[in-house]
């Protein structure tokens, strides 16, 4: 690294919100002078501006993607005895709703070049749970890092077996499939606008989205503990899981650069393979589909030449992450819940993976920095 070349920011926050300044402080703003700071008129303006977004039926706006997650499997009654299948490999909030609402999580391995949940493993982790005496009730496919689960399969799947599925789309706002952009591809799709998503808040906050308007208006309950049509008419068990609406605001002033900022998350992965491959495995893409890029990661030959190029990267001003340094079965949280079974994939993509520095406020020049850093070396292994 120059001297004169200042870190690589892995995030850059910052640099989008001054280039956002004014839009969003004029939406700040708006709210600080309405005073509705609970389900303000950005809030719904944000459900609709969502739904039209991706072209689902409806949208219902939460306080973060995990609460998206607990409350749409609270809307199906999933609780203790039922088995919800979901990947090995992915952000712990995926396994501890199941949990936290009684049920058990199934962990099933993933592609060893997508890194989405396996379908023919899908398929052999349902007959464990029945024979461990559980009930299947939902697949929960995930978008990781910001590709398409395989929907098509595992829509057919939970046809046969009589399944809810769940679209744990947390990373993948913006991303499409077949040309539509995903939102309609589970009975229902889990959002979150953490700020490191691709659509960020400046805080947690979440969305879900639902073809069905009886499954709507349940979420919209669900979220507001469990009222009815009035505040005071308490239908059901619910929790406190609305969005603030100046989270609502922020998201709403992003909107508006969004699918900018989508094009501008695709022109760098290209940069990205295209300077990286035969240095390094680079993500294969999802077959039909857009990433929205949350994460590029790439995969090195072991995890001595990963610990390797993160040194020589750290060393040229170069930040790397690891998502995720073991597999959601070998959490100790998790151990308890899981059968055992080997998930060989799972582990091994943990001791391999890395992921670089992506976002749209990365420039040309920091994108070629960031491929110079690997050298001419072949971490691959191949």
């Amino acid at each position: 690294m120059d001297i004169m070349d200042p870190p690589i920011p892995f995030l850059d926050l910052k640099a989008q919100q001054a280039r956002l300044g004014a839009a969003l402080r004029a939406r700040i703003d708006a709210v600080l002078a309405h005073g509705q700071f609970i389900l303000g008129p950005e809030v719904t303006e944000l459900e609709g501006r969502l739904a039209a977004f991706c072209g689902a039926a409806h949208c219902v706006s939460v306080s973060s993607g995990t609460d998206a997650l607990q409350i749409a499997m609270m809307a199906e009654g999933i609780g203790p005895g039922d088995a919800v299948f979901l990947p090995a490999f992915t952000y712990t909030a995926t396994a501890e709703v199941p949990l936290l609402l009684g049920a058990m999580p199934v962990f099933v391995d993933i592609d060893p070049a997508t890194f989405q949940i396996d379908p023919v493993h899908l398929r052999v982790r349902i007959g464990d749970a029945v024979t461990r005496g559980l009930r299947p009730r939902a697949i929960i496919g995930v978008d990781l890092f910001g590709q398409p689960a395989p929907w098509p399969e595992l829509r057919a799947i939970a046809a046969e077996e009589g399944l809810f599925t769940l679209d744990d789309c947390a990373q993948a706002f913006g991303a499409a499939l077949e040309g539509a952009r995903l939102g309609r591809e589970a009975d229902a799709t889990a959002v979150s606008f953490f700020p490191s998503k691709p659509l960020g808040a400046y805080g947690d906050g979440g969305a879900l989205f639902t073809e069905s308007a009886e499954r709507a208006a349940l979420y919209r309950s669900l979220r507001t503990h469990g009222e009815g049509t009035t505040r005071y008419d308490v239908q059901r068990i619910g929790m406190n899981g609305r969005l603030d609406t100046l989270q609502a605001a922020v998201l709403l002033a992003k909107l508006e650069v969004f699918e900018a900022e989508l094009a501008r998350r695709e022109a760098i992965a290209c940069a990205y393979d295209a300077g990286l491959a035969g240095r390094v495995g680079v993500p294969a893409r999802v077959a039909e589909a857009a990433s929205a890029w949350a994460i590029y990661a790439v995969l090195c030959a072991d995890g001595a030449a990963r610990d390797a190029a993160q040194a020589r990267l750290t060393a040229r001003g170069v930040p790397s992450a690891i998502y995720y340094p073991r597999p959601l079965h070998h959490q100790p949280a998790y151990r308890a819940a899981h059968d055992g079974v080997a998930l060989p994939v799972s582990e091994d993509v943990a001791t391999r993976i890395m992921a670089l520095p992506l976002h749209p406020d990365l420039s040309d020049a920091q994108v070629a920095r960031v491929i110079a850093a690997f050298g001419g070396s072949d971490e691959t292994g191949g």
